[in-house]
């Protein structure tokens, strides 16, 4: 068995609904091992973002632990977190400077964790290297390297927002819906090369999708959330068996 990347141990999470203080997560626990591709489903309201913002430091649980590699990160700022942990977002507006160009995001993404000072920036010495890696992708992002990020596509940003999350290989990824702004077509381009990057680079990734084809056919667990808990989780076996079909029992509203 491979070693465990993060740990939740009996993870708790509530916020104020009304007067009262309503748990999110119940006494949560989650393995995820190096090398995990984990599929995450669940209706709207089953605790998907609240357990991605736990995992960023961007909520608080109420109590529990959060290991990685053994070591409680729950102290830790969304900041300190963000040096070892990457995130892409649903909206394709996040994750990405507009102002600045594609060359410029993916330099700036090129130097997290990194003591920042007085330096040349040699942003034309890398244009090689990003161009490499965008044409990866098949939608021209790499005719775009001097354009700002905010005259991108939705695709091209979004595919910019993952290569950005990628270009120093994170300890844990985490993919919040990331193709559910796009349309089929470009949805499927862009999942297609997520599967490209992450067997790449040998990452460990979680990932929230509305699409059941899609948590069928990428990763190598699924797990199901329903009113803060994990009720099914999936190995790669089991997930061989499944059909959509079977997934629907699991929600009492259709996940699309």
């Amino acid at each position: 068995m491979n070693e465990p990347i993060l740990q939740l141990k009996n993870i708790v999470v509530s916020a104020m609904a009304g007067q009262q203080v309503q748990p999110i997560l119940k006494q949560l626990n989650l393995t995820i091992y190096a090398g995990d591709f984990i599929s995450v489903l669940g209706t709207n309201g089953a605790g998907k973002t609240t357990l991605f913002n736990t995992i960023t430091g961007d909520n608080q649980p109420t109590s529990g632990q959060i290991l990685l590699r053994g070591r409680d990160i729950r102290r830790e700022s969304v900041v300190q977190r963000a040096q070892y942990l990457s995130r892409v977002f649903q909206d394709p507006k996040m994750g990405t400077a507009p102002r600045m160009t594609v060359a410029e995001n993916l330099l700036l993404a090129q130097q997290r964790g990194q003591k920042r000072g007085l330096k040349l920036r040699r942003l034309r010495q890398n244009y090689p290297r990003f161009r490499a890696m965008a044409a990866e992708i098949g939608n021209g992002l790499e005719h775009h390297l001097t354009t700002p990020a905010g005259a991108l596509s939705g695709g091209q940003r979004q595919a910019l927002s993952l290569l950005m999350a990628t270009l120093t290989t994170p300890e844990l990824l985490l993919l919040d819906e990331h193709t559910a702004a796009l349309d089929p077509r470009t949805s499927s381009q862009l999942m297609a090369y997520t599967q490209k990057r992450i067997a790449q680079q040998q990452l460990t990734c979680l990932m929230i999708t509305h699409h059941l084809a899609d948590a069928l056919k990428y990763g190598n667990r699924l797990l199901i959330l329903d009113q803060g808990k994990i009720v099914a989780d999936f190995t790669a076996v089991a997930k061989q068996q499944l059909t959509q079909a079977a997934l629907y029992q699991y929600f009492k509203t259709t996940d699309r």
